[in-house]
């Protein structure tokens, strides 16, 4: 720095770095030498600080104060660069000129360093490394990482659901030929202290597998003779998950089939079984676990059962969030329990009404037909009814509304816009949700476009299904059909913009993320995946799906989904930081810490992108 500033300033500047990433992580003499080796510089409003005709980048700078304008070439958006951060990162390390201009919004002053000084730094301090290599993935690990700490205080468990299976191969395990007598297998049981024994055949496949939860139904209360072979008690087939899945796959596996084990196989293709992952391996030490939720609601033999079971699904999304679990599996595993939960209060009301659940469907729509529950969720279903059905609707409608009242004292709040089955206008015959159905596709008025935004997104949940697949395969069919009423959705969907600046900064200083964010993202997904006739309703497996039929660059749709996941965490955090209070969707930006700001801002950006696709393709 030319001149030399005094010790005092030193202390200053480099207190300033301390307070953003990734400086806040490096050691205080790697700091003090990015000060030593840097520039302080001066920009007034509308100067230009570094344009394409420069060439390549021969300095990198730190915004101390001020703001920057990015403006992209060939018309593209701008984007705001404030205090704390670095640029242009991806040109200097990339050795290319910029592709637009950089040039000061207001007065800014920023330190400048060559890019040569700055590798040197970064092979010193490991945190500025992988800072520069994994920039935006660094922000976003570091976003989760401080939610996490965040609601530690609400954590019960140390393992994280996103850890991959293969995490959980250890010893080999406890495994016996076919035909074993089930005295040999019970005492290898017991020497080695597992809760299962797996049947393989000569690869190493499971073809079977005995716990100790069937010793006792299938050896000790069936009175079964020790020296009979293991194949007589053991359960078949085996439900396996390959050592790249997740936990929270096993966790929804074993809470879906109702098992306590799941045996992990390489990724060979062969089927070998390297290890097994018990309920207790992913739950050791919290007293809530899915499964344990989930038998709870099974077991439920009343409405006011549920209602325990709905709160201690919230309690676990809480602690899913404290793990630093993403968005996208907490609220899969949120709309899972409340599936189950759904499911078992349906069945209950239905006995109690005499009602025969194989003449209608349960369905869901909106969020919880997406499998995109938030903890902050209310009511939006309705009943299929089967031809049979038809004389007793009155009957049915009683039932329905039987069955949102429960829901709303278990926690559920019932739908302001009443979309429930316990209304006139969501409790029809199968025929006549079609032809509402088509009549919305070949209308298309701002109403119709609104309804379709809730009720495309369709799920069966109980009762009938297949009463519904017809309805899931007419709108895949019709819609892609009718290039009006796509233009209509993509009109509808551009009239809400996220809440960005002229300048590429956050507009405003408190934003509803749902409305002005992850709807977007909803929003976009179903219009693409009705485009691309894709029957998916969750919107990451829409954009994937849609994206690939539909030729749209892979990155394009991993930024969309990153942005919609990352949105869908804050609102996440947004509800738990409600704490009692009437949980919502709004947040202050002013009190988001800077990494925050700065992925929120670049998920607007992506919700930006994604509406600028959609217009060129229905301009």
């Amino acid at each position: 720095m030319s001149p030399t500033p005094s010790p005092r300033l030193m202390d200053q500047l480099e207190g300033e770095l301390a307070r953003h990433v990734p400086f806040d992580r490096m050691a205080g003499e790697h700091r003090r030498a990015f000060v030593e080796g840097s520039e302080q510089v001066y920009f007034a409003p509308d100067e230009t600080v570094i344009e394409s005709a420069e060439g390549v980048p021969s300095r990198v700078f730190f915004v101390r104060s001020g703001s920057i304008v990015g403006e992209r070439g060939y018309g593209g958006e701008p984007f705001a660069i404030e205090a704390g951060e670095l640029f242009p990162l991806g040109a200097a390390l990339g050795e290319r000129a910029v592709s637009g201009r950089y040039r000061a919004r207001v007065d800014s002053f920023c330190l400048a360093i060559s890019v040569q000084r700055l590798r040197e730094l970064a092979r010193a301090s490991p945190p500025l490394l992988e800072f520069l290599q994994r920039r935006v993935l660094k922000l976003l690990e570091l976003s989760l990482r401080a939610m996490s700490e965040r609601f530690a205080g609400l954590a019960l468990a140390e393992q994280s659901l996103e850890t991959p299976l293969g995490n959980f191969v250890g010893r080999e395990p406890v495994a016996v030929p076919p035909g074993t007598p089930l005295r040999g297998a019970l005492r290898a049981m017991h020497e080695r202290k597992v809760g299962s024994v797996l049947v393989t055949d000569a690869r190493g496949a499971a073809i079977g597998i005995l716990t100790r939860h069937d010793v006792l139904d299938r050896v000790v209360l069936a009175e079964r003779a020790l020296d009979s072979p293991i194949d007589d008690a053991m359960s078949s087939p085996v439900h396996t998950l390959g050592v790249d899945a997740r936990a929270h796959d096993a966790a929804l596996l074993m809470s879906r089939e109702h098992v306590r084990h799941v045996p992990i196989v390489d990724a060979s293709g062969s089927g070998r079984v390297v290890g097994v992952v018990s309920e207790r391996d992913l739950f050791a030490l919290q007293r809530r676990s899915l499964v344990q939720i989930g038998v709870a609601i099974d077991g439920a033999a009343s409405a006011q059962a549920l209602e325990v079971a709905a709160r201690d699904i919230r309690r676990f999304a809480r602690q899913l969030l404290a793990q630093g679990v993403a968005a996208r599996v907490i609220t899969e595993l949120v709309s899972h329990l409340n599936d189950r939960l759904t499911v078992r209060l349906v069945t209950l009301v239905a006995a109690e009404h005499a009602m025969d659940l194989r003449q209608a469907c349960w369905v869901a729509f909106g969020s919880e037909g997406r499998g995109e529950q938030t903890i902050a969720t209310d009511q939006d279903n309705g009943l299929v009814l089967s031809p049979a059905a038809m004389p007793d609707r009155a009957r049915w409608l009683a039932f329905g509304d039987a069955v949102n009242r429960a829901l709303a004292a278990a926690g559920y709040p019932l739908c302001k816009g009443g979309i429930m089955a316990g209304q006139e206008a969501c409790c029809l015959g199968a025929d006549e949700w079609q032809a509402r159905f088509d009549h919305w596709i070949a209308h298309g008025a701002p109403e119709d476009l609104l309804a379709a935004s809730i009720y495309f997104d369709l799920r069966p949940l109980a009762g009938s299904t297949a009463l519904v697949g017809p309805l899931v395969d007419s709108i895949a069919t019709q819609a892609s059909a009718t290039p009006r009423f796509l233009k209509q959705m993509a009109d509808n969907l551009l009239a809400q913009r996220p809440p960005l600046a002229w300048h590429g900064g956050i507009a405003g200083n408190e934003i509803d993320l749902k409305l002005q964010g992850t709807a977007i993202f909803v929003g976009g997904a179903r219009l693409l995946a009705l485009a691309a006739g894709v029957r998916a309703t969750g919107t990451h497996a829409r954009l994937q799906s849609a994206g690939a039929k539909l030729g749209i660059a892979q990155q394009d749709t991993a930024a969309w989904i990153g942005g919609f996941e990352y949105l869908q965490t804050l609102r996440l955090a947004a509800q738990v930081a409600a704490d009692g209070a009437e949980p919502g969707n709004r947040v202050e930006v002013a009190k988001l810490n800077d990494i925050d700001r700065r992925v929120l801002r670049e998920a607007l950006h992506a919700a930006r992108r994604l509406q600028q696709r959609i217009e060129l393709d229905y301009p």
